[in-house]
């Protein structure tokens, strides 16, 4: 038996974050991972020889500055490089879309002299949006509570605190915000945008690890939370991390280190113990027992009090509730080793668009089909893939002259149904994959050299991304804000006194942030100096 003042289940990039800045702060930290490498979804690993890329997350924008700042990454070797081009979306007619810096203009107006006339100010409505809801991210979101105290004095407060921040919005833009977090985002882009191209370029962002389609109600929400991040000060801006996205959670993991924190790998959680309804450590898998006086978990919500606690330790009203959580993003995620660089056909050769996300989903309506195809036959027969080639960027990651390609794709059913096992088809799935991106690239399935594929299945057994919901809970209306993961648990505390959540599943919500871990932190302390004074 081991004893520490924190106990952090799951070293992912949110559980080291939390980590490190709990030890800044001068507690002592203990981090156990399941797998035998930190980073959870976040890390970089050989999958053919002589091939590196990003296993699961792929792309860097959402990870906060200050988190970036405080952790001093860039000491600890993380560095970010910004796309060349943005994204590069081709047409099956040979029309393109290309976006980017000094770009994106001229390339809609090719397609449409309309909506560049009108893409700067829809770029603008959700920038200003977007400008303001960055205040919320570092922030506990304003928390229901039953009964009048101390507690329910904090939380008006912090309620009059966010009104202050959307106060700041006018009129006009609280209308947006109002649409952004109830409509469809091919509702409000149909009324904006004519071409297909255009539409389909902001319509992406609304179906990126959400299983639904872009005309489903509240879509749009999920548009505008990827339009919150940045790199190297650049606003609306993805980049890659040199060594892929690993070199962001090794450069936590050194950070958290240098700061006292103990990182175990390869051993999981058993159960959370809960003494006189308060957490007090937990037993590790081998039969380990690490003591602490607060528990911190980076894992699913569901997946924690479904499997790990105790159900007799929680109220009946919330776990029935959270047992409930919504989970499933529809993704199936591969990695291809390649012998040489597509070329499309809409834009022949080697260029900067082959540094962007390539996006193969020419239309809203076709993004609309491959939704309703995945639900009725488990997976589209005609799938959105977003491909990125990192190795255009980062010449770490494959053998001179050679290539690595990631593919994110959607739609696919987290659950396939009549029974069917992912085990038995996600070869199946994969061949469409490769030859749904040969369809715009003429010849790149014969140069794939060897593959990675991560099914829905996959995804949720080695990460433990319940039905490969990369944002460990969907992002809609329900489970957002001061509902994420539950009304009155938005404080990033438990039902039960000691136990905090710091992961994705907690407020702001999915991507390699580093927010959840951050606030749930900031939380923890304030609760540590109220009992003893000091941290």
């Amino acid at each position: 038996m081991t004893e520490t003042d924190v106990v952090i289940i799951g070293a992912g990039h949110n559980g080291l974050t939390c980590a490190a800045y709990l030890a800044m702060a001068g507690l002592r930290v203990h981090a156990v991972e399941r797998r035998k490498v930190v980073g959870g979804a976040a890390v970089t690993e050989e999958f053919h020889p002589g091939f590196r890329n990003s296993v699961a997350a792929y792309t860097v924008s959402l990870l906060n500055p200050k988190v970036i700042a405080d952790l001093g990454l860039a000491g600890h070797g993380l560095r970010v490089v910004e796309r060349r081009a943005q994204n590069f979306l081709p047409a099956p007619d040979g029309s393109y879309l290309l976006t980017g810096e000094g770009r994106t203009k001229e390339s809609v107006r090719k397609l449409s002299a309309h909506d560049a006339d009108a893409i700067d100010g829809f770029s603008r409505e959700l920038e200003a949006i977007a400008d303001v809801l960055r205040q919320f991210v570092l922030r506990a979101p304003p928390n229901l509570l039953d009964h009048f105290g101390t507690g329910a004095i904090r939380e008006a407060v912090n309620a009059l605190g966010s009104a202050g921040i959307l106060r700041k919005l006018t009129l006009e833009q609280s209308r947006s915000l109002l649409d952004l977090f109830t409509r469809s985002a091919g509702e409000m882009l149909d009324e904006r945008f004519e071409n297909d191209l255009v539409k389909a370029l902001f319509g992406f962002d609304a179906i990126v690890g959400n299983y639904a389609s872009p005309y489903a109600a509240g879509s749009a929400y999920v548009m505008l939370h990827h339009a919150f991040g940045e790199v190297n000060g650049k606003k609306g801006v993805w980049g890659h991390a040199i060594g892929g996205m690993g070199a962001i959670t090794q450069a936590m993991a050194a950070a958290a280190r240098k700061h006292g924190v103990t990182i175990d790998t390869d051993v999981g959680v058993r159960e959370v113990i809960v003494e006189r309804d308060r957490t007090a450590g937990v037993i590790l898998d081998n039969g380990t027992t690490i003591r602490a006086k607060y528990v911190a978990s980076n894992v699913n919500p569901k997946l924690l009090y479904t499997r790990l606690v105790a159900a007799e330790a929680l109220p009946a009203d919330f776990l029935t509730r959270i047992r409930h959580w919504k989970n499933g993003s529809g993704t199936f995620r591969m990695n291809v080793a390649l012998d040489r660089l597509p070329s499309f056909s809409a834009l022949p050769g080697d260029g900067d668009h082959l540094s962007s996300g390539i996006i193969l989903a020419p239309s809203l309506s076709y993004m609309d089909r491959a939704y309703l195809d995945a639900r009725a036959h488990g997976w589209s027969r005609e799938p959105v893939v977003e491909m990125l080639i990192p190795s255009t960027l980062d010449d770490t990651l494959a053998p001179a002259g050679k290539h690595v390609a990631s593919l994110f794709c959607q739609h696919v059913a987290p659950e396939l149904p009549d029974g069917r096992s992912w085990d038995d088809h996600r070869e199946e799935v994969a061949d469409l994959m490769i030859a749904t991106v040969d369809r715009y690239a003429p010849g790149f399935a014969g140069s794939v050299l060897g593959r990675q594929i991560l099914s829905p299945l996959d995804l949720e057994r080695q990460f433990g991304l319940l039905g490969g919901d990369i944002f460990h809970g969907a992002l809609t209306l329900n489970q957002l804000f001061s509902a994420r993961p539950m009304l009155g648990h938005a404080d990033y505390r438990g039902p039960v006194r000691g136990l905090y959540h710091c992961g994705s599943g907690a407020h702001p919500g999915g991507g390699v942030t580093g927010a959840p871990g951050h606030n749930a932190a900031q939380v923890i302390l304030r609760d540590h100096r109220a009992l003893f004074g000091r941290a």
